[in-house]
């Protein structure tokens, strides 16, 4: 950056080795100035370094100086036009130009500063042999020496700097990333936690409480129309009744956020959708499978619907779902297939699930228990048959795969629901 662009950003606080080297600088500055000044064998070459010293101080106090490159290419020449003014009077200035190396480097850009410390250089050895004194090796090699010193040790500093402060930001991109990864592992592990509160409540209260409801109904049906009894099994079975339905809003309440926002077919076409990986928009509570639907990184995935769609119980949308979404990571990571679809079918007596895919196909029989720990086949079956459904598996090796899941649905069950279309 040329020496009339925009200011700096704001510096950071200098930490303590800055500090130190700075401080040894102004000391180094004020050690020579004085030096020069003493050994002055006129007044006009102790005014000039006294001059040089009050700009020096200026510089070093002004804030300007320290956050423009405009101020600090401004400060520089009004120093060093004062030095040449000193460096004519009395050769002892010849010493100051050791510091104005280190000044330069560190103020201006190297397509300046180099320049400016050779310029710096030449005017130390033109005044020191203007002002009489015999040539020899050490008049050019001090000066050039101290240029290459500072030269060495600024660029070095500065090189040393980036290379720390990439460091330090690669350190807290790795902090940040570690604190995605542990809120992603503990969202995973909430999801869990409420899907397996929801099928307990489901498969113990809920069922309980309905249990009591229907034989309360069937013993309100044997008693005598004048029972003195009947009024109490009447207020007991709206009893059940009404915890019967709070339980079923604490079900509703920890379904999936991928049920949240729509149907069951809402969610599984949202899954096919490209882009979508085998757990819709994030990680499930069984871990997340790289890959998008839909595009190169994985299978053209279609979704249909066949028959009329219900409403289904919450277990049933969260089991459906949930094989849905295995059965696809399974696609993704084993079966190397181009093409899958899933069809969702409601029929009179039931609801299925079909997953197929034009893969490389297995053994179902060799199937073993995945050592990643992920939700594979001995999972789904577990899941679809604890709802009372049944689980089946048909592939064969270059034939591809087809997952199909059944679950039973009762009478009450077969309410219609018109968003429960695609």
């Amino acid at each position: 950056m040329a020496p009339h662009s925009s200011p700096r950003p704001a510096r950071r606080p200098l930490t303590p080795a800055p500090f130190v080297l700075r401080l040894c600088l102004h000391l180094l500055m004020a050690g020579l100035l004085v030096l020069a000044a003493v050994r002055a064998h006129s007044a006009a070459g102790t005014a000039a370094a006294a001059v040089t010293g009050a700009v020096y101080a200026a510089g070093s106090y002004l804030p300007p100086v320290r956050t423009s490159r405009r101020a600090a290419a401004v400060w520089l020449g009004v120093l060093g036009a004062s030095w040449l003014a000193m460096l004519w009077l009395t050769p002892e200035a010849l010493w100051v130009a050791f510091p104005l190396y280190f000044l330069q480097l560190h103020l201006l850009p190297v397509r300046w500063s180099l320049p400016a410390v050779a310029l710096t250089a030449g005017a130390a050895i033109l005044s020191y042999v203007g002002h009489g004194a015999a040539l020899n090796p050490g008049v050019f090699i001090g000066p050039l020496l101290g240029a290459a010193v500072a030269v060495a040790t600024v660029l070095g500093y500065q090189a040393l700097y980036r290379e720390s402060e990439r460091r330090r930001r690669l350190i807290e991109e790795l902090i940040g990333a570690r604190a995605e990864l542990a809120a992603a592992e503990r969202h995973a592990g909430t999801l869990a936690e409420r899907e397996r509160l929801a099928r307990e409540i489901h498969d113990t209260l809920a069922q309980g409480l309905s249990s009591i409801q229907l034989l309360l109904r069937a013993a309100e049906r044997a008693l005598p129309p004048d029972s003195p009894a009947a009024g109490h099994i009447e207020r007991a079975r709206r009893a059940a009744q009404d915890n019967l339905t709070e339980a079923r809003r604490f079900v509703r309440a920890l379904t999936p956020s991928d049920l949240e926002h729509g149907s069951l077919a809402a969610a599984l076409e949202r899954l096919c959708e490209p882009g979508a990986g085998p757990y819709g928009s994030g990680a499930g509570p069984y871990g997340s499978e790289a890959g998008a639907y839909g595009s190169e990184a994985g299978p053209r995935v279609r979704f249909s619907v066949s028959g009329t769609p219900v409403e289904l119980p919450t277990p049933y949308e969260v089991a459906l779902l949930r094989i849905a979404q295995s059965a696809l990571a399974n696609t993704v990571r084993h079966a190397s297939a181009s093409r899958a679809e899933i069809t969702l079918s409601f029929m009179d007596a039931s609801v299925t699930l079909d997953v197929v895919d034009d893969g490389e196909g297995f053994e179902p029989g060799s199937v073993r228990p995945s050592s990643e720990g992920g939700f594979g086949l001995p999972a789904m079956r577990a899941r679809a048959e604890s709802l009372g459904g049944t689980f089946t598996v048909e592939s064969a090796p270059g034939q591809g795969t087809a997952v199909a899941v059944s679950l039973p649905l009762s009478p009450e069950d077969r309410s219609p629901n018109a968003g429960g279309t695609a």
